[in-house]
């Protein structure tokens, strides 16, 4: 088996399911900004063709991707720097993701703990695509032979099974074409929790509109919501074991940290002993002046969506440069015999 040398290549993306949050920003888009440079291509993407696996309504979903892009830019992503694009555009993944569905096993997917946790009991009733959804989110990753993917700890297991396709598939042709692509976990926020219960990770989903942060507050907003976040009645510890058995603490002061790009050891260094209603107000002056240009900037970008558009389809057409030859290779070890091809 031949050795292949693989560019180093970051690839994420992000279902436009819609209310961006501050979860999403410090687990996954502040991340995304901290990976562009020289080092590594840097590829980003809208999961749309992810979303549809529940039904979605067809304006709001439209109207999530040019938000989610947005939110990407205005976070940071320089779209001239990194690929960013929607995936419905590049027809590659779900052709490679056809190739994927036919190495993967049964038994691989229905171990898979989100399939159990999305479809539940209802699982006859669930979509194929929600099923299969890893094997598609496999062909994402390694469309792009991308050597490394940020993701948060309820993707791990997704990655895992990426990770197996890639063997089993080099394995049953006797090639080396897919890299055994590297998960990188890192940061004190990569899992964001409510403000209204620190046992339960912020989600859009969540009735109570206090519990998270959304992209698109405003200033006034992220203070009132940091103002009223759960707490509880003891100062604020000097060590992280201090932490423990305090979920409401541990996920402010772990926010605060991602936001100071500070560790949690430092910023408990500088705040153990001080009582929440002198802590929080120090975090609600971080959050506004990191989070309200953000807002901003996603607005502006909203009235002139033929601009997301623009952005969006030129995204597409370099994305569709790096991936149409990895197909055809593909399709070339799998034995595929197509006349179209020059």
């Amino acid at each position: 088996m031949t050795e292949t040398k693989f560019t180093p290549r970051v690839f994420s993306g992000i279902q436009p399911s819609g209310n961006l949050h501050l979860g999403n920003y410090l687990g996954a888009l502040k991340r995304f900004v901290d990976m562009q440079g020289p080092e590594m291509e840097t590829v980003y993407c809208m999961v749309d063709l992810h979303a549809i696996t529940v039904w979605q309504d067809p304006k709001e979903l439209a109207h999530s991707t040019r938000e989610l892009c947005a939110g990407f830019i205005a976070a940071g992503i320089d779209p001239e720097q990194s690929i960013l694009f929607n995936q419905s555009q590049v027809p590659e993944h779900a052709q490679l993701a056809w190739i994927f569905n036919c190495v993967a096993r049964m038994g691989w997917m229905q171990r898979m703990t989100q399939w159990k946790d999305k479809a539940g009991k209802n699982q006859q009733n669930a979509s194929l695509g929600l099923f299969a959804y890893p094997s598609l989110m496999a062909a994402d990753i390694l469309i792009y032979h991308a050597t490394h993917v940020p993701v948060g700890e309820d993707q791990k297991q997704h990655l895992e099974l990426t990770r197996d396709i890639a063997i089993k598939f080099n394995n049953d042709f006797g090639v080396n074409f897919f890299p055994v692509t590297e998960p990188v976990i890192e940061g004190a926020a990569t899992r964001v929790m409510s403000l209204r219960d620190g046992t339960k990770k912020m989600s859009k989903s969540d009735p109570s509109d206090m519990s998270r942060i959304n992209m698109t507050d405003d200033a006034d907003a992220i203070a009132q919501k940091i103002r009223k976040a759960k707490t509880d009645p003891d100062a604020l510890p000097s060590e992280i074991d201090g932490l423990e058995g305090r979920p409401d603490a541990r996920n402010l002061i772990n926010i605060y940290a991602a936001l100071a790009d500070q560790s949690v050891e430092q910023v408990l260094a500088d705040v153990g002993g001080k009582q929440f209603g002198e802590f929080k107000p120090m975090l609600a002056e971080l959050a506004v002046a990191k989070l309200s240009p953000i807002s901003s900037e996603m607005a502006r970008l909203m009235n002139d969506q033929a601009e997301i558009d623009r952005i969006l389809a030129r995204g597409a057409e370099r994305a569709r440069a790096i991936a149409e030859p990895i197909l055809r290779q593909t399709y070339d070890i799998v034995g595929m015999v197509s006349s179209a091809r020059g």
